[in-house]
């Protein structure tokens, strides 16, 4: 195999030590990121002086070439030349630098890894290659690997301060919160004027649900840079999750007027959707939401499919459609909202084709007969999120196809426009039967299930949780039967409701409540009410018909400008008064349930 062909084959993240990932949902996310750029005027300034002191004089004028081929930004021309020099001399570090470059420029970042690594083994002494590879490894979601290559920069540049804020990135995204502050502690000591530090010192706080400290950091960024848009953009975060929609908005949209790079263009444009629809612009909104689908915005996922994509200005009378979801399993059944609307665009000579989560098929299929569903499969690709159906045989016959949320965009653009249905899913009647009976057996009193907490906690998702100990309130309400409904390890806290609340949380027998969700929303309507934050079961409960409470937290987009969840108009919604405040919502919840069965 030539040096070119090998240069450029495929490299899958198992080859190269990288672990398997999940798709990371759509959401907004701090732009505490790390920073560096390999094709910085600083940076190629000084390739070409060390390339000026290699002993390789028939290869040094394409590596002159490709650094000016880089410097203008003409990304081909600078990979030709690297590859032209490394089918003279394999084994030179330098060439094998400027390809990674190229590659990375261009966006091709499996290549870009397998070069980033040739160099970091011929050229050890180049730390920053090191950080380079850490980078991409970091923008590929491979924090541990990125942790390990911003040591050994840090090592070698001890008193970098973007050594250590890379590193603090890389810790704070594994949620070691407490690390990622103490390494940045000695380098705001050492660097106290330095914006970026306070700005990723922040993030650290955000993520861990301290939104005032948070902004305070923030502020303390622009003071010293007004032009720093990632800490404008990251307190519009921090001020939404604080319920300051409209100060957030306007910082989200001074922090898109500043910015440069494309992909942070796209992850500012799908936090300003977020924005708009919490402020009730739902259209503008949605069409902002189409950010997350970009090739370049980071968290992409890649949909595997072979006939045109839908827009809203499509006929779908008659047509073959594809939906595909999208985002979380919460999400799936919010978006699915909408299927009903689409069925009747389609008319009695279109066709549905829904492809979903796996374990939604069953519910998802009886809810929409007429709908042929099936379970999507997802996997990863060099660093890639990708997304197929493959149930679907023949794709000739699929006129369109999209992503489950993209219809938003015509059949809701409005609060109006979310219809007052009692329901969109339809859980098992015979099954809701039987649980009615089981529930029999549970303690006396109205049966109510508990929601708590979601799967997937990583990072500064928790921060929308409660703590367990805040749910004391609801868990002492007398004369109720509390039914668990958490799926996940929650012996912890059902344990913890024993032996200090006094209070048994009576578990469902025969069902697995994380994978079973057939069963899960027959058990949400044989109860008598289910109480809990917005997870994928309070989803199903909801989306069922099931009286539902949920607990949300101020700047939600899901409410839509409202109080309540438009998605689902028989579910009820407790909001605590300002972020984090879980006191008094749980006060409310507590006396609105005494209240509604008349005990207490």
């Amino acid at each position: 195999m030539s040096t070119r062909r090998s240069a450029q084959a495929a490299v899958s993240p198992a080859a190269l030590g990288f672990p398997e990932a999940d798709a990371a949902p759509a959401r907004a996310r701090s732009a505490g990121s790390v920073v560096g750029d390999a094709a910085s005027p600083a940076a190629l300034a000084k390739l070409e002086a060390a390339i000026a002191e290699l002993n390789a004089l028939a290869i040094e004028p394409l590596l002159r070439r490709a650094v000016d081929a880089l410097r203008s930004e003409d990304h081909q021309t600078g990979c030709d030349c690297a590859l032209a020099a490394l089918e003279r001399d394999e084994k030179n570090g330098m060439a094998w630098y400027l390809l990674a470059i190229a590659r990375e420029k261009a966006g091709d970042f499996k290549s870009s890894v397998q070069a980033y690594e040739a160099a970091l083994g011929l050229i050890p002494d180049q730390a920053e290659v090191a950080n380079d590879l850490g980078r991409l490894a970091y923008r590929m979601g491979m924090k541990e690997i990125a942790e390990q290559l911003f040591l050994h920069y840090l090592a070698w540049r001890p008193d970098s301060h973007e050594a250590a804020n890379n590193l603090a990135c890389a810790v704070r995204d594994q949620g070691r919160f407490g690390e990622a502050i103490e390494v940045l502690r000695p380098a705001i000591t050492a660097n106290p004027t330095e914006p970026l530090l306070w700005n990723t010192l922040g993030t650290v706080l955000s993520e861990q649900g301290d939104m005032e400290g948070a902004v305070t950091f923030f502020d303390e960024a622009l003071r010293l840079d007004d032009g720093f848009c990632k800490a404008r953009y990251n307190r519009g975060n921090a001020r939404m999750a604080l319920g300051e929609v409209d100060a957030a908005l306007d910082d989200c949209e001074s922090a898109m007027a500043l910015v440069v790079a494309e992909d942070e263009r796209l992850m500012m444009q799908l936090a300003r959707s977020n924005l708009r629809i919490a402020r009730g612009e739902i259209g503008p909104g949605w069409d902002d939401y189409e950010a997350r689908l970009q090739p370049r915005f980071a968290d992409a996922v890649h949909f595997l499919a072979e006939r045109p994509k839908w827009t809203p200005d499509a006929d779908l009378a008659g047509k073959h459609l594809l939906l595909i979801g999208e985002q979380g399993l919460g999400d799936e059944v919010l978006f699915a909202n909408m299927v009903p609307d689409i069925l009747e665009a389609l008319g009695p000579r279109g066709a549905l084709t829904l492809a979903v989560e796996k374990r939604l098929v069953p519910l998802f299929q009886r809810s929409f007969p007429s709908a042929r569903v099936g379970a999507h499969a997802t996997f990863k690709v060099d660093g890639v999120t990708v997304r197929a159906a493959p149930f679907v045989e023949d794709w000739q016959t699929v006129d369109l196809w999209t992503p489950i949320a993209s219809p938003l965009r015509r059949f809701r653009r409005s609060v109006d426009a979310y219809p007052d249905r009692p329901r969109f899913l339809t859980a098992d009647p015979g099954r809701v039967d039987y649980w009615k009976g089981v529930l029999e057996q549970a303690p006396a009193g109205p049966k109510v299930g508990l929601l708590w907490k979601s799967m997937k906690l990583d990072g500064g998702r928790a921060r929308f949780f409660s703590p367990f100990a805040a749910w004391e309130p609801v868990l002492k309400v007398p004369g109720v039967s509390f039914v668990n409904m958490q799926y996940g390890d929650c012996g912890e806290e059902i344990a913890r409701a024993r032996t200090e609340f006094g209070v048994d949380i009576w578990q469902p027998p025969g069902i697995d409540l994380k994978d079973d969700l057939d069963d899960v929303a027959a058990l949400s309507c044989a109860l008598d009410l289910s109480v809990g934050f917005a997870n994928a079961t309070s989803n199903i409960a909801a989306a069922c018909g099931a009286p539902t409470w949920i607990i949300s937290v101020p700047g939600a987009w899901t409410r839509l400008g409202t109080e309540r969840l438009p998605w689902y108009p028989q579910a009820r919604v407790f909001l605590p008064p300002a972020f984090g405040q879980w006191a008094p919502a749980m006060d409310e919840v507590a006396e609105a349930l005494k209240s509604r069965h008349l005990i207490g």
